[in-house]
């Protein structure tokens, strides 16, 4: 098995039996984990267009599929590279770029669908800067930080449970309460995770 590297997300899931074999699947065909990579930019682009088009319970309960799956991308696309010993020189561009531009697409099409894009473009933005701290971190030699209180999964996580509800709620009231919320959550909470990476890197370089 190889060995962990510092650098890469903590996730359990990769440890579970349905990840392994589906990685193994892909491993074994002509799929490229930078192909893996591109297709999670593809599924949240899907979500972002029904949040935007159809916010309602079948569009909602689409965006949210489409969330995870997104995330089952995420995942096997280093579960492919490193497990399955298909690495490239691109790797770490695919690694990065994809993510950012998927997440960009769903908090901002999330604040377009509860009519208030201003907090999506903010949610985004301050999503990309939990990344680019961490990265940063990277850069000075230290172990990139991929705590929260809301990281890339927590982020998701928030969206899709909001989906859910959301989709409940349009079918009980027409309202999209659900949405606002995690609109909110993720945009308060990044910048949170913001603060929390950035006294971490400067607790770090000051033990140094």
């Amino acid at each position: 098995m190889p060995e962990p590297e510092p650098n890469r997300r903590p996730l359990a899931s990769r440890s579970s039996g349905w990840a392994k074999a589906s990685a193994s699947f892909l491993a074994g065909t002509s799929v490229t984990p930078n192909q893996v990579s591109a297709a999670s930019v593809v599924f949240a682009a899907i979500g972002a267009a029904l949040l935007v088009q159809r916010p309602d319970a079948v569009g909602l309960i689409g965006c949210a599929i489409a969330v995870q799956a997104r995330l089952v991308c995420n995942l096997l696309d280093g579960m492919v590279a490193v497990e399955g010993g298909k690495k490239s020189p691109l790797g770490p561009l695919y690694n990065e770029f994809p993510d950012r531009v998927a997440d960009s697409l769903l908090i901002v099409a999330l604040g377009y669908a509860i009519g208030w894009p201003w907090l999506g473009w903010f949610g985004a933005l301050a999503a990309a800067l939990t990344a680019y701290i961490r990265v940063f971190g990277g850069s000075l030699g230290l172990p990139q930080d991929f705590r929260g209180p809301m990281a890339k999964q927590q982020r998701m996580a928030a969206l899709t449970l909001a989906c859910v509800a959301g989709a409940a709620e349009w079918l009980a009231s027409g309202t999209r309460y659900a949405l606002c919320v995690a609109a909110i959550v993720i945009a308060v909470g990044s910048v949170a995770t913001c603060v929390t990476r950035t006294l971490s890197i400067a607790a770090q370089l000051r033990r140094k």
